[in-house]
């Protein structure tokens, strides 16, 4: 492995904390990161004693726990465009609050990026498009949606579809999409018993009824996910008749 500098380094072993879902013993990140144990411990000890929140057991490895420490971000010029990007499309197609979460967002980057990247970020070679033409002005504000789908509850909302007719349907909001046009929710729709979409400017009201739908959002999505994705395979199925 070519030598690298110690800061490097513990930037590296950082990454690779970030990364594990589970605990990893000292022996594993030792042979991941090419170093010896021993050079691993003295890391962690230092990067802990700079506020790193790394928990150890002895028998069951380190864990970076959730915290407020933010060491000069270890991204590429490539990898700070991406993010420039991505956060500039959001900023162009979000709402009000997705909007000025990217912009935040971009702040705390610009305040922990590694001297060299801060080029491609304030000088980036790719740009999103234009925004296009703007999206229909929703009744029911955005951030609505977005509670209840955080709160795993059931929705009521009354809705029209395209040829404006009314039903009212009670719904487990999963996600909010935002096209290039046109923002929708997905949901399991109780009156379909299927999964949904609903354009958030058709919808005219919605309350939470104080009840969570059952399962995990996290499962529902998965599934609704390969839905899609057998929906998409269809699609393009040879007919053999």
């Amino acid at each position: 492995m070519p030598t690298v500098s110690r800061t490097t380094r513990l930037l590296t072993l950082l990454q690779v904390l970030r990364g594990k879902s589970r605990p990893a013993t000292a022996a594993t990140l030792a042979s991941e990161l090419e170093i010896s144990e021993r050079t691993l411990y003295r890391d962690i000890a230092e990067l802990t004693a700079l506020g790193a929140p790394i928990y150890g057991e002895a028998g069951i490895g380190y864990v970076l726990r959730s915290g407020l420490f933010l060491p000069p971000l270890m991204l590429n010029a490539d990898e700070t465009e991406a993010i420039v990007l991505g956060l500039r499309y959001v900023d162009q197609r979000g709402d009000e609050v997705l909007s000025k979460a990217a912009a935040d967002a971009l702040a705390k980057i610009a305040a922990v990026l590694a001297p060299e990247a801060l080029e491609a970020l304030h000088n980036p070679t790719v740009m999103p498009g234009p925004p296009g033409f703007g999206f229909a002005q929703n009744i029911v504000p955005l951030n609505v949606f977005r509670q209840a789908i955080r709160n795993q509850a059931k929705l009521h909302i009354d809705y029209a579809d395209a040829k404006q007719v009314p039903t009212q349907r009670l719904i487990w909001p999963l996600a909010l999409g935002f096209l290039n046009e046109v923002r929708i929710i997905v949901a399991w729709c109780e009156l379909r018993s299927a999964y949904r979409t609903f354009r958030t400017d058709r919808i005219s009201a919605a309350s939470e009824q104080g009840e969570r739908y059952p399962g995990r959002r996290s499962d529902l999505l998965r599934t609704w996910r390969k839905q899609m994705e057998l929906d998409e395979a269809g699609r393009f199925t040879p007919d053999k008749n």
